[in-house]
Parts: C-alpha cells; structure tokens; sequence
C-alpha cells in the first residue's frame, strides 16, 4: 500500500512527465508519439489528484469540501502547544 508520500512522489513524477512533454510539443506539435505519452501521463496525474482529495490532503483551496481555506478553522500548529 502507497503512503501520501509515496503518492505525492508519484504526482511530481506523472506532472513532471507532463509539463516536459508539453514543453516538447511546443516545438513539435504534430508528434503522435509525444501526444499519446502526454494523454497518458496527464490521465495518471489526474488519477493520483483525485485519490489524495479523496484521501483527505486537498492539493489546493478548491479542494476542500467547503470550496474555501478549511484549515483555518483547526488550531495553528502554534496553538496546540509544544514549539
């Protein structure tokens, strides 16, 4: 079983995987090969996003159920005590 972690590391990869391709296709837009591999990499990225939402790690402030910051309504890390 993947960690959040291990899943983040993923993400990084398929995104990287992504915007490099997209980068390429700039220069060559016609390539079947480079527009199949972005297709597939951007569908894996997509996958792996909406498995950490669903996990509960939102990866921007639309993801959280309320569509807004939710975490300002849990203590600050300061507020907990210790450091």
């Amino acid at each position: 079983m993947r960690t959040t972690v291990d899943l983040l590391r993923c993400l990084m990869a398929e995104d990287f995987a992504v915007y490099e391709t997209a980068l390429f296709l700039d220069g060559h837009p016609n390539d079947g090969e480079a527009l199949a591999y972005l297709a597939q990499h951007k569908g894996e990225s997509d996958a792996l996003k909406e498995k950490l939402v669903r996990a509960g790690y939102p990866l921007t402030f639309t993801d959280t159920p309320q569509g807004r910051y939710a975490w300002v309504n849990t203590p600050w890390p300061w507020q907990k005590g210790g450091c």
